[in-house]
């Protein structure tokens, strides 16, 4: 995305007005795609383990 703002700086002997222009990330990456009701991040539990305790 472009902003463009004007800004002015007040000094005791002038004011200076200046055009500043720059770009703005918005966005870096989409997923296409359903979006999950729920997400759990179970890195580091056992295989076979009972995961059910654990999200309850």
């Amino acid at each position: 995305m472009q902003v463009n703002c004007k800004v002015e700086i007040v000094t005791p002997f002038e004011n200076i007005a200046k055009d500043i222009s720059n770009q703005v990330l918005i966005m870096e990456n989409i997923i296409v795609g359903k979006i999950p009701e729920t997400y759990y991040n179970l890195e580091g539990m056992e295989s076979g383990s009972d995961t059910l305790n654990v999200v309850q």
